[in-house]
């Protein structure tokens, strides 16, 4: 697609740049809300907490709210309840036939099922804005702590929240891609530069060898150039259409390929697992020393680096890369289905339920790799993190959030520019057969 597409379209796209335009600005105004703090919070005491906490869980709770968590801004929980809600309404789908069956009524299905979402996302950024609140006051992070802080905290957390999941869907209606996705991706970059530059302050210093730094920066060039590779990998499957006839006319048959990638639930998996970890360590995180013996449990077998944590982790990533592809990205009943309906066939295969099964085959053998591919690209940086004190931005979730939003975002680019050189070629084509309609001269005089 890449080499059919002219870049230079991009000045004559004109619905092109309003919608990267359009999401750009509503990626400003997140970055903004990320700056405006709770009300009631101790801004100076908070700063000396996160300072030291930025080393361990806290690094990796600001990483994934944009820095906003770190300074409690209004959008401090982020966009994780609302991926929270997102889980738990699809795994309900699979398991519940009523909403299975909403699930199949098209459009007004889908719009039920998002307002389950919604509310979802209320409920749980609720339950988790009350215990970031108690929180807050244990670690004496609080300038007024009591019954009012907290209710100004809740609404104004779930609020952000919910302001945020609109950006989101705004950018994904109006924009150019994944609003979620791009939100996560926009926080993470967001904070780059300063990790990069603590990182060689750390070096400079003495408290990371330079060996050290020249590791981890070969480590993030092999690690990007393996999430591109695997990301582009496909394994093809052979489709044979039959000679048909059409009314006078006979078709002859022909051949294709159904592509499927190793890892059609791109990133999701990683941002799953990585949601159903925050909300335990945020609370830990913040309760200090007033933290309670289960809280003391959880922080100590589930913190980053832990065996537990690592175990947890790639559990939920190959749990979530098989659910997703299955229920969302690739189903292979309804691929079935539409190869039976245009006459298409895999040589050698039965259509319909022999079909269905043998993709089903297919793709499990398939994601078996994709699904390690992304258990490993998101635990060795973790592994490797523990042991050198390096920035959680420099994990290998971070840089598969980074990588692949990328690739989506330009790939969503190019369909657009490629959607509009083929308006263009239609229109002149239009424009040429009116032209060559008005010149064409009448019958001869006898």
């Amino acid at each position: 697609m890449a080499a059919n597409t002219s870049w230079a379209a991009l000045t004559k796209a004109t619905d092109l740049r309003n919608r990267i335009l359009f999401t750009l600005g509503l990626l400003i105004v997140y970055r903004l809300g990320t700056f405006i703090p709770v009300p009631g919070i101790d801004g100076v005491a908070l700063r000396e907490f996160m300072d030291d906490a930025a080393a361990g869980i806290g690094g990796m709770l600001t990483m994934f709210t944009g820095g906003a968590l770190g300074r409690m801004g209004i959008f401090a929980l982020g966009i994780m309840p609302y991926i929270s809600a997102s889980i738990i309404v699809q795994l309900l789908t699979s398991m519940v036939p009523s909403l299975e069956q909403l699930k199949k009524e098209g459009d007004s299905g889908r719009k039920k099922i998002n307002q389950y979402t919604r509310y979802g996302t209320v409920a749980l950024a609720t339950l988790q804005s009350y215990g970031l609140a108690v929180s807050l006051e244990a670690g004496e992070l609080v300038t007024d702590p009591g019954m009012f802080f907290r209710i100004s905290c809740m609404i104004t957390l779930v609020g952000g929240t919910m302001f945020l999941m609109w950006l989101g869907e705004q950018i994904t209606a109006r924009g150019i891609g994944n609003g979620i996705s791009l939100i996560i991706f926009v926080g993470i970059i967001a904070e780059v530069p300063a990790a990069l530059a603590q990182f060689f302050v750390s070096g400079r210093s003495g408290a990371i060898s330079p060996g050290v730094i020249i590791g981890v920066m070969v480590m993030m060039v092999v690690l990007i150039a393996f999430v591109v590779f695997m990301e582009r990998a496909l394994r093809k499957i052979h489709i044979q259409y039959p000679r048909r006839q059409v009314g006078m006319k006979v078709y002859d048959g022909g051949s294709s390929h159904l592509p499927v990638k190793v890892n059609p639930a791109g990133v999701i998996p990683a941002i799953f697992a990585s949601s159903l970890l925050l909300l335990p360590t945020t609370i830990s995180t913040f309760s200090g020393a007033s933290t309670g013996p289960i809280m003391s449990t959880i922080l100590a077998y589930f913190g980053p680096g832990q065996p537990l944590y690592l175990a947890f982790f790639t559990l939920m990533i190959v749990f979530f890369a098989y659910f997703y592809t299955f229920n969302v990205s690739f189903k292979p009943d309804e691929v079935a289905d539409n190869l039976k309906n245009q006459n298409g066939f895999v040589p050698g295969i039965r259509p319909g339920k022999k079909t269905a099964e043998y993709l089903e085959y297919v793709v499990n053998r398939v994601l078996a790799v994709g699904a390690a591919y992304l258990a490993a690209v998101c635990l060795l940086p973790e592994v490797l993190r523990g042991q050198l004190a390096i920035p959680f931005y420099f994990g290998g979730t971070s840089v598969l959030i980074v990588v692949s939003v990328t690739m989506d975002t330009i790939q969503q680019v190019q369909s657009h520019l490629l959607a509009h050189q083929y308006e263009g070629l239609i229109e002149k084509s239009q424009l040429s057969g009116k032209g060559r309609k008005r010149k064409r001269k009448g019958p001869a005089r006898r």
